[in-house]
C-alpha cells in the first residue's frame, strides 16, 4: 500500500501523503473506504505516530479524507473535487503559457520538472 524511503529528502510525512493522495486520485482507494488507523500505519511503516497524524491531517485539510471518530478515517467524495481543481489549474496554466508564447513540449517539460522535485524518490 504505503512505503517509506528513509534516504528520500522527501519528508516521511509527505511520502505517505502523496502516497495515499494518488490512490485516492487514482480511485485505487474508493470513496467510503476507511484508512488504517494512524496507530497501525504508523507501526506498519515503522514511523512515528506523530508522522501518520500529520500525513491524515493534511489530507483531511484538502478535503480528501475524513475523519469520523471512533469510525476513523475515511476516503471521501472529495477527491474527484480535488481532481476537478487540478483540471481547472491545468486550464489556466495552459492558457498562461499560449499567452507566453510557451509550447506544449516546454509547458509540459516545466511540469514535469515541478513533479519530479516533489515526488519521492525510490
Amino acid at each position: 500500500m504505503i512505503s517509506v524511503d528513509s534516504a528520500s529528502p522527501i519528508p516521511p510525512f509527505e511520502q505517505v501523503r502523496s502516497q495515499l493522495a494518488a490512490q485516492i486520485a487514482d480511485h485505487v482507494l474508493a470513496v467510503g473506504t476507511r484508512l488504517p488507523t494512524v496507530r497501525q500505519l504508523a507501526d506498519d511503516l515503522g514511523l512515528a505516530v506523530n508522522t501518520v497524524a500529520r500525513a491524515y491531517r493534511e489530507l483531511e485539510a484538502t478535503g480528501m479524507v475524513e475523519t469520523r471518530g471512533r469510525g476513523g478515517t475515511v476516503v471521501t467524495a472529495n477527491g474527484d473535487l480535488a481532481r476537478a481543481r487540478l483540471q481547472q489549474a491545468a486550464q489556466t496554466y495552459a492558457a498562461a503559457a499560449r499567452d507566453m508564447g510557451i509550447n506544449a513540449d516546454e509547458a509540459i517539460d516545466l511540469v514535469r520538472a515541478a513533479l519530479d522535485c516533489s515526488r519521492p524518490r525510490r
